[in-house]
């Protein structure tokens, strides 16, 4: 958990927040999805995770990426934004949050997959009609929104 959330959990307690988030859609040469295996929900995700004060939503989502998975992100493009209060989590320890999260599709990136151990147990690629279940909850859209993008930047 960020300093910034801890402090600010330090006031507010369990009570619900907006937080600004990054996820990311990275495929490999099959074209097959990176998702990983969440310690704290047992759930399947994309790679993610929160904008720390002082840092943009690309260097977030490159350091989250990096963090979770060992990759090295080069390129990526934000194709949708996901603030909608059904996009809420509540944590294992009660913590409540509204995302207010940028999706990324990669472009480019280098690097050997590498869990973190903390809060990854597992990574893998995935071909989009053969993903692993349960995916977490909050991803769905963003897999489903990313399958039929029209070329529109997402708002939901």
């Amino acid at each position: 958990m960020l300093d910034y959330v801890k402090q600010l959990r330090g006031m507010i307690g369990h009570t619900k927040i907006v937080l600004p988030g990054v996820r990311a859609l990275l495929f490999n040469d099959r074209k097959e999805l990176l998702l990983e295996k969440q310690t704290h929900f047992g759930s399947w995700a994309l790679p993610h995770g929160c904008v720390d004060v002082g840092e943009s939503v690309l260097d977030a989502l490159k350091r989250e990426v990096h963090e979770e998975t060992g990759l090295t992100i080069h390129d990526a493009e934000a194709f949708g934004i996901y603030t909608d209060p059904k996009y809420s989590v509540t944590y294992p320890n009660g913590d409540e949050v509204q995302t207010f999260t940028v999706a990324f599709v990669v472009t480019a990136w280098s690097g050997t997959l590498t869990p973190d151990h903390d809060e990854v147990k597992e990574l893998g690629f995935f071909p989009l009609d053969q993903l692993p279940a349960p995916i977490y909850p909050i991803h769905v859209d963003t897999i489903q929104d990313h399958q039929q993008l029209n070329g529109r930047f997402i708002v939901k």
